[in-house]
């Protein structure tokens, strides 16, 4: 292999955090990273990789090694982007993680009006929770819900969501709205098996946390399954403010105990490459991030 191609291999370790997902990543076999490595290694006279049960690790001098590296081959992509024309042009596949509902309730219509500026663009969605991966995962952009970890992302924040209570105008009416966390006692709850779902609310409440585990007179697969029920009047229904933002605004639902809520948290767009990102991540990024900060899903 070249010394640019040994850097590719050592940068894909790095990132993937072994050598066998390298491996599947730039679909070579383990055994073409390991020479490549060792090679590396070799010609550098020194180590770059720590091997352990659980993979690799760098090394004090692979730690420097890995940054040198990353600029460079960013360096060279740029170049060749720039040459290619991609930079001037957004076109192609271009990938979004979002979190469950998040397409109906908010991103669609501001997905068709990017499609409709840029028609060369393939918007391609994936629910996903949590903070995905974008390298490994071959994802260009993802909206997050929550703090992210350390990352050597880039991040552009959008607003804020809070965790909501509601209920349908007629449950209300028939079993009385609730004043404090304590009073869910004496309520029906619609809850959910859903990945990142919790069946025990949290609340602020008398200076402290307050946990509350209400009685669930249905559990359902799906938020979306749980939301529907919630709005034919089955009974109360906690999630986060944009997963019913349809239904607030339509009256479907209401919110309660709102002076209960927990903690807000920050919604933002992620993605990789900052300004020296190719023309379709940067004008999706340009293009959606004003008007997520405008829609009402998302507070100031």
């Amino acid at each position: 292999m070249s010394r640019y191609q040994q850097m590719q291999v050592f940068a894909a370790v790095v990132q993937a955090g072994s050598l066998a997902a390298a491996a599947r990543q730039l679909a070579l076999s383990p055994a073409t990273i390991m020479r490549s490595i060792a090679a590396l290694e070799a010609r550098l006279n020194n180590h770059l990789l720590i091997r352990g049960p659980r993979g690799v690790e760098l090394s004090p001098t692979g730690e420097q090694f890995a940054v040198s590296c990353r600029q460079i081959l960013e360096q060279a992509a740029v170049a060749e982007r720039s040459a290619a024309g991609l930079h001037a042009c957004p076109a192609g596949r271009l990938t979004l993680s979002l979190p469950m509902l998040m397409d109906q309730q908010v991103l669609m219509p501001i997905a068709l009006d990017y499609l409709a500026a840029f028609p060369d663009v393939q918007l391609v969605t994936r629910a996903s929770e949590g903070v995905p991966k974008l390298l490994e995962e071959g994802i260009d952009i993802a909206l997050v819900v929550g703090h992210l970890p350390n990352s050597s992302g880039f991040a552009m924040p959008v607003g804020k969501v809070q965790p909501v209570v509601c209920g349908a105008p007629g449950y209300l009416a028939k079993w009385g709205r609730p004043q404090t966390p304590d009073d869910l006692k004496a309520h029906r709850a619609v809850l959910t098996t859903a990945s990142g779902q919790h069946n025990e609310w949290r609340f602020r409440y008398e200076r402290a946390t307050r946990l509350v585990r209400p009685a669930p007179v249905l559990t359902c697969t799906t938020q979306r399954a749980a939301i529907h029920a919630a709005t034919l009047g089955l009974g109360l229904i906690r999630c986060m403010s944009y997963e019913v933002h349809h239904e607030v605004r339509s009256g479907l639902l209401e919110p309660v105990l709102s002076g209960f809520v927990s903690q807000d948290l920050p919604a933002q767009l992620i993605y990789r490459d900052g300004r020296r990102a190719e023309a379709r991540v940067r004008t999706f990024i340009d293009f959606a991030t004003p008007r997520l900060r405008a829609h009402p899903a998302f507070l100031g």
